[in-house]
């Protein structure tokens, strides 16, 4: 820890009290100083670090928005002398330096948004450093603002290429934009965006939904005769929660606010809410995303063993995750693994599903621990005999194996488990949160299985 003395003495070098007062303009937002300090350090030509062009250049990006437009026009060409200053003083630019340039440079009105884009697509090959959500945002957003929505379209395709997800701003501005110009097919598209990776959307968004849906154009797109069965088949394939065909209906739409239910009951049609799965083509992309991960973390013989004996017993409806289930609630004195409070899970299953057996995840050293007990040996030899028990080798880590066979079979995951785990964080945040959503299934304190299932919008009124 640095000492008292130490700290006011690196404050009292020039160095120090440059820096010290940068902070105190960045803390207070204090453009003005921030400015005047860096003229005063150009004047007497002192050498400033990466940390004093970051600190200026983020300063700059936070306040530009609010300055009228010949000091906006000034602290343009500033923010480009410090940037270019920088690389002559052989400081190498990151992710934030371009993100505030980015930022900056959107603001001028001839080019800037094809500037800001410039500075993201070259930032790799200039400086190597990796674009970020907000790394293309301001380019997104002032082309949308200024309704050139191919360009739009372009900074798009460059994130998904660099695999940054956009995010429900990102799509509600490029729905927005779409819309505008009238790209009913682009429409469709980033609503389907929306849907499948924003849970409730915001006021905003809202807003920009209804004007589609009231405009003159949404009321010309459209088709009157499609095949009904072939729609009932696309929107199995696609998780149950649109069909993909594009825009089947005509005439104008009928909009209404309504409420949902905590049943998922809708007070405008009467109708229940479905609720929407991933489709085929994530399920089977998440499940071999999966694989590829625990094969490279355990023994690729065991993990390609019980791929194979899935391959095998296929016909589960769900997935326990023993472990978890036997040591729910346990954490009190001589409390331990509870076997019969898991058999009270697979019992209940067992009768919920008409008879069909779930399939039981138990690490081995857990499950030969367990068959010492003569009346733990007779449930497990049960499960055995009915198929429901498999018993992960030594050395591995049984998450893999449930979590893998939930995905694979398509079936419901029991387990209290929150999956916050650095090896769940390996798993990305497009696809898992969403299919944890619609498949995990936590058993209450009371042992009652409660199905954690989610509802989306699915119908619509043409």
């Amino acid at each position: 820890m640095e000492t008292a003395g130490k700290a006011r003495k690196k404050n009292g070098t020039r160095e120090g009290q440059f820096r010290h007062a940068l902070d105190m303009c960045a803390k207070t937002g204090d453009l003005a100083g921030a400015l005047a300090l860096y003229e005063s350090a150009a004047a007497e030509n002192h050498r400033l670090s990466a940390y004093h062009f970051n600190s200026l250049l983020h300063i700059i990006s936070t306040s530009i928005e609010t300055l009228d437009e010949p000091s906006k026009k000034s602290s343009i060409d500033t923010s480009f002398a410090i940037f270019d200053r920088m690389a002559a003083n052989g400081a190498t630019p990151t992710e934030a330096t371009i993100t505030s340039m980015a930022r900056i440079a959107a603001q001028r009105p001839d080019g800037g948004a094809d500037l800001a884009f410039d500075l993201v697509k070259t930032m790799g090959e200039r400086y190597g450093a990796t674009p970020k959500l907000r790394t293309y945002s301001p380019a997104l957003f002032a082309f949308c603002r200024r309704l050139e929505a191919d360009k739009a379209y372009a900074v798009e395709y460059h994130m998904v290429s660099m695999g940054v997800v956009p995010e429900e701003p990102e799509i509600a501005a490029l729905l927005e934009v779409s819309a505008k110009v009238g790209r009913e097919e682009k429409v469709y598209g980033y609503l389907h965006k929306l849907r499948g990776s924003v849970g409730c959307v915001a006021g905003p968004t809202a807003e920009i939904l209804e004007g589609w849906f009231r405009s003159e154009r949404a009321m010309e797109v459209g088709r009157s005769n499609w095949d009904a069965g072939r729609v009932k088949d696309a929107i199995l394939m696609n998780g149950g929660g649109w069909h993909g065909l594009g825009w089947l209906g005509e005439g104008g739409w009928d909009i209404c606010h309504v409420t949902v239910s905590s049943e998922g009951d809708c007070s405008g049609c009467g109708q229940r809410l479905a609720c929407v799965d991933i489709d085929r083509m994530e399920t089977e992309k998440f499940a071999v995303s999966v694989a590829s991960l625990a094969l490279g973390r355990e023994s690729k013989s065991n993990f390609r063993n019980f791929q194979e004996w899935l391959e095998k017993h296929s016909e589960y409806e769900a997935i326990i995750d023993g472990a978890n289930v036997g040591l729910y609630q346990q954490n009190f004195a001589d409390g331990g693994f509870s076997l019969s409070q898991l058999d009270a899970v697979v019992r209940e299953l067992f009768e919920r599903s008409q008879g069909r057996w779930p399939l039981i995840i138990l690490h081995n050293k857990r499950a030969l621990a367990l068959m010492e007990n003569p009346s733990n040996r007779q449930i497990l030899e049960k499960w055995r005999a009915e198929g429901a028990l498999y018993t992960t080798p030594t050395g591995s880590n049984d998450d893999w194996y449930w979590l893998y066979a939930a995905v694979k079979l398509k079936c419901l995951l029991v387990t209290n488990d929150e999956m916050r785990d650095h090896i769940f964080e390996l798993l990305g945040r497009s696809i898992f949160p969403k299919w944890k959503e619609h498949h995990q299934v936590y058993t209450s304190k009371h042992l009652k299985i409660i199905l954690s299932l989610s509802l989306s919008l699915t119908h619509t009124h043409t």
